[in-house]
């Protein structure tokens, strides 16, 4: 190949790089989910069902899906093979872990968290103990309270601008989710960009048994984004399940709801396709 051809195969490349966000065409994005799924039935059901859906929209749409119930992967070696990072259900305890995250976060990674990856709480299992995760990378604080039983809610898109949400109705039904409420109002937040809200028709939100189980007004976001980083955190992931009658049946499925399906999918395309390097340096 002579000078010529060099030069103009490497302004081409260069600007299909450039078209695609900084990930070559062909290239596949790779995506890690981390996950527990030891307590909580509900999470259990959902786990199993994302790792049976991912897998599925990366055949169709190019990019890689591995697992791992192993936090002691959250490393820098580890991480520097991927782009995107999921939560499925719980978060790193480790302190060590801890920083690893937020140094790939802080170093250009991308990440996507779903349900109870966000949940803290004062002398729970999962203590209030993170600051930097969930009061600056989440700017949520900790859980406030939530909605029972798990119950199906109209969604208003809040950003229609943003990749993720753009392709969406102005409004939509949602999969059964049990919701949660934060302790921080984020709309005071300069960092949020709010994507998706619980709209107003969707009250009374929730069957009780308990009064404070039904939400009957306010304002909840149920996905965001933080501008300082390549994060979108999603509320759902809990699928109902038969407690009363302790039969431990699925009830509700998570992924069984194309509009739903479609922001998710569009949210971690648009994380992976931000930029090729991830938030380490190979």
């Amino acid at each position: 190949m002579n000078l010529f051809l060099k030069m103009n195969h490497w302004l081409w490349l260069c600007l299909l790089l450039f078209s695609q966000g900084g990930l070559a065409q062909g290239s596949k994005i790779k995506v890690i989910a981390f996950y527990t799924a030891k307590n909580d039935q509900a999470h259990i059901s959902y786990v199993r069902e994302a790792n049976e859906w991912f897998p599925l929209m990366a055949a169709e749409h190019h990019f890689s899906y591995d697992t791992t119930s192993n936090w002691g992967n959250m490393n820098t070696a580890f991480l520097s093979k991927y782009q995107v990072v999921l939560f499925l259900d719980t978060r790193p305890e480790d302190p060590l872990q801890r920083a690893v995250f937020q140094q790939y976060m802080e170093n250009g990674g991308a990440w996507m968290g779903f349900h109870f990856s966000a949940f803290s709480l004062t002398g729970s299992s999962f203590p209030d103990n993170w600051n930097w995760y969930h009061h600056q990378f989440l700017g949520s604080g900790a859980y406030a309270s939530n909605t029972w039983r798990p119950t199906s809610a109209v969604l208003k898109v809040e950003n229609r601008k943003h990749p993720a949400s753009r392709q969406l109705p102005e409004r939509f039904k949602s999969s059964p989710n049990e919701w949660y409420r934060w302790e921080n109002d984020l709309r005071k937040n300069p960092d949020i960009d709010i994507l998706l809200a619980v709209d107003s028709s969707s009250f009374p939100l929730g069957t009780g048994p308990k009064a404070h189980e039904i939400w009957h007004s306010g304002y909840y976001p149920v996905a965001w984004s933080n501008k300082k980083y390549k994060m979108i955190y999603v509320n759902m992931g809990h699928n109902d399940i038969d407690y009363e009658h302790h039969t431990d049946k699925e009830l509700s499925f998570t992924f069984d709801n194309p509009i739903q399906n479609k922001f998710i999918l569009n949210g971690l395309l648009w994380l992976g396709r931000q930029k090729k390097e991830s938030g380490f340096k190979h």
